[in-house]
C-alpha cells in the first residue's frame, strides 16, 4: 500500500515540477510575495468581517476599513495574476544597445580618425586656417 502512495506522490511531484505556473511560482519572488501579502489582507478582512458582531453583510457593506481590506485584497490578487500570466522576457533589445553603446564609446575612445568624423558630422569640418602676419619682424 506505501508502494501506490509513494507512486502517486511522486507522480503529483512530477506533474506539479512541469506545471509553467507552478515554475512561475518558484521562480518569481515578486509573485510570492504578492499571492503571501493578498493571503495575509484577506485574513485580516475576514477577521474584521466575522469578528465584529454585526454579520458578515452589514460589515461588507458599512464597514469602510473592511472594505479597504478588501480593496487591497482585490489589488493584490490582480497584480500576482498579471505576473503569473506574462511570461518573463529577457530583453535581447536593450542588451544590443548597451552594446552598441559600449562599442561606440570604446571607438571613439580609442580612434582619432572616428573622433574626428563624429566632431566633423557635428560641429562642421574645420577649415584650414594660416595665419600671416602684416607686420615686419624688424618693426619698419
Amino acid at each position: 500500500m506505501s508502494k501506490t502512495k509513494a507512486a502517486r506522490a511522486t507522480d503529483i511531484y512530477e506533474s506539479a515540477r512541469e506545471n509553467p505556473y507552478v515554475q512561475r511560482l518558484i521562480e518569481d519572488e515578486d509573485l510570492r510575495d504578492n499571492l503571501r501579502e493578498a493571503f495575509e489582507s484577506a485574513k485580516k478582512a475576514y477577521g474584521r468581517a466575522t469578528g465584529n458582531g454585526k454579520g458578515p453583510v452589514k460589515a461588507v457593506t458599512t464597514d469602510k476599513k473592511l472594505q479597504k481590506e478588501m480593496r487591497k485584497t482585490a489589488e493584490l490578487l490582480q497584480e500576482a495574476n498579471e505576473r503569473l500570466q506574462k511570461p518573463k522576457r529577457k530583453s535581447r533589445l536593450g542588451k544590443l544597445v548597451l552594446l552598441a553603446l559600449v562599442g561606440a564609446a570604446l571607438a571613439l575612445v580609442l580612434s582619432e580618425g572616428a573622433r574626428k568624423t563624429v566632431l566633423d558630422a557635428l560641429f562642421g569640418a574645420e577649415e584650414e586656417f594660416e595665419y600671416s602676419s602684416t607686420t615686419s619682424i624688424n618693426g619698419s
